[in-house]
């Protein structure tokens, strides 16, 4: 039942499931934060308007991804419940590498779906209760197919919409950056990756459908509320309005 454990027929099967993207993570004064579009995509179909792809993978730690909805999802709902049962069993967390760790063993046994179009990219993030300091707390790392793990300075993104996300992160971003503002730079980079990425879904006042942010600080893990996104995700259309550039 684990990932990598079902064979598959041969072919490319990429448009038969929905596909996820673009994840954003930054580190901050106090943490680490995390957030996702909600966008899902079947070819050039919208799959999904609402889906949710950042989630808390325990007390400490948050996990986003994506590529397959379907494989995706499954995973990182494994990955808690191996977190949870390690702790239970052990009477202790594993240390965030231990966790990163494990996480690119789930990725790397999704390889032979992956070669068939059926990728699945994690980002994952949290605050290092071992660091030295806050500040050196909050931890990103990256995963490639093949189940590479690497760790990541400042901020990071995956998905489709990744490179117009880091572009905004890059100039926004600055070491030591509140949380608060934090929010405001992950929602403009999501904005930013939807305004160029078909695949990514922006702010919709509309439907009331907005980012998922969550954060993960010495006090654990926090999710915004919408009605918090909205106000943020306001903000950033009211100054595009003035400064379409940004």
């Amino acid at each position: 039942m684990l990932p990598g454990r079902r064979p598959l027929p041969p072919g490319m099967a990429a448009d038969v499931s929905a596909h996820a993207t673009t994840i954003v993570a930054i580190t901050c004064a106090d943490g680490v934060l995390m957030g996702g579009d909600r966008r899902a995509t079947m070819g050039n179909l919208i799959a999904q308007r609402d889906i949710e792809k950042v989630f808390a993978a325990d007390a400490y730690s948050l996990v986003g991804m994506a590529g397959t909805a379907g494989f995706g999802l499954e995973m990182l709902r494994l990955f808690q419940v191996e977190l949870e049962h390690y702790e239970k069993i052990e009477g202790t967390m594993l240390s965030l590498e231990g966790k990163a760790n494990r996480l690119a063993t789930m990725v790397r046994n999704n390889l032979g779906a992956a070669m068939q179009g059926l990728a699945v990219v994690p980002l994952f993030a949290g605050f290092d209760v071992d660091a030295k300091s806050v500040d050196k707390a909050g931890r990103i790392f990256s995963f490639d197919v093949a189940g590479g793990v690497y760790e990541e300075r400042g901020y990071d993104s995956i998905g489709s919409g990744s490179l117009f996300a880091k572009s905004s992160m890059k100039k926004r971003y600055k070491p030591g950056i509140t949380t608060a503002d934090a929010v405001k730079v992950a929602v403009e980079a999501l904005y930013d990756a939807a305004d160029d990425d078909t695949a990514t879904g922006g702010p919709d006042l509309l439907r009331n459908i907005f980012p998922v942010i969550m954060t993960a600080t010495v006090e654990g893990t926090h999710r915004y509320t919408d009605e918090e996104i909205r106000a943020v995700a306001e903000t950033v259309i009211a100054e595009r309005a003035e400064n379409p550039g940004a």
